[in-house]
């Protein structure tokens, strides 16, 4: 398991950008988008659209990737 981020780029809208997640939370969230049945960039264009502002894409796309698994688990938000 690599615990440092690793900066991928994406496409947003049209444009360019890199986010930098650590490989467990990336394969989580190419997992996600397969399940889905979207594009990862579609899936990113969507957690950036409905973000807040004061966090960055890198820490959305894990609260989102959290968010899932707790779901998927039952788990309550906390």
């Amino acid at each position: 398991m690599s615990s440092r981020p690793i900066k991928r780029s994406l496409t947003l809208r049209g444009h360019r950008t890199s986010v930098s997640l650590e490989d467990d939370f990336w394969r989580a969230f190419r997992d996600i988008a397969e399940e889905k049945l979207i594009p990862i960039n579609a899936l990113a264009a969507e957690i950036d659209a409905n973000r807040d502002l004061n966090a960055g894409l890198a820490t959305a796309i894990r609260l989102y990737v959290l968010a899932h698994f707790r779901a998927a688990a039952g788990s309550p938000r906390q």
